[in-house]
């Protein structure tokens, strides 16, 4: 999200989640005050091996919720930031660029210093490629930690969303698939959503 009028209108959907690039090297770069949002939706600082003082002033200045680190970030680092996080719990989610080769064993040393884990198409961009992965390499992950689906995800997934929920819900982990982070296929130029798209997506769901 990015422009202050469009944030408020997509505010009104109630997403459980709205996203804040503070990545500079991306049109999406939020350098702006976030208007007031009903406080049941997590606000999310979105960073890129990004400093942890960084990280804390922008938690701190905007009051963030959630944080998603999108670069190299180390298990280490994120620990770090879980202990940090003790007295003001902001969830911790851990991006992993996804393609037909992905070794699920980088998820083993995350498993216990991050709240959730985000799974995007692996692409020339830090995210925002317009382009999913194939998904099927989703029903050997080894993990009980709740993922984000991400990359490319637009109204022509529904289906393909559905049926990977019916999957882990058939395998008795209907809590795996936590959420669906949409970006590029709803926006009208980036950071700028388009309302009537995101309306007909939701819909899809309830």
């Amino acid at each position: 999200m990015k422009n202050p009028e469009n944030i408020s209108k997509v505010a009104r959907l109630q997403p459980d989640y709205m996203g804040f690039i503070f990545y500079k090297k991306t049109p999406r770069h939020f350098d702006a005050e976030i208007p007031e949002i009903p406080s049941k939706i997590k606000k999310t600082g979105v960073f890129v091996n990004e400093a942890i003082d960084v990280i804390l002033e922008k938690v701190k200045k905007h009051d963030l919720n959630a944080i998603q680190l999108h670069g190299e970030e180390s298990a280490a680092f994120c620990a770090e930031l879980k202990i940090l996080f003790t007295q003001t719990p902001v969830e911790i989610i851990k991006v992993f660029s996804a393609n037909d080769d992905f070794d699920f064993k980088l998820l083993k040393d995350f498993e216990n210093v991050i709240d959730y884990f985000l799974f995007d198409t692996k692409g020339k961009n830090k995210g925002g490629n317009g382009i999913t992965f194939n998904w099927e390499i989703l029903k050997n992950y080894p993990s009980n930690r709740p993922f984000f689906l991400s990359g490319g995800i637009g109204p022509q997934e529904v289906e393909e969303i559905k049926e990977l929920q019916t999957y882990f819900l058939k395998k008795g982990k209907d809590n795996l698939l936590y959420a669906i982070d949409v970006n590029s296929k709803f926006e009208d130029q980036p950071g700028q959503k388009n309302i009537e798209n995101l309306e007909g997506f939701l819909k899809e769901f309830n």
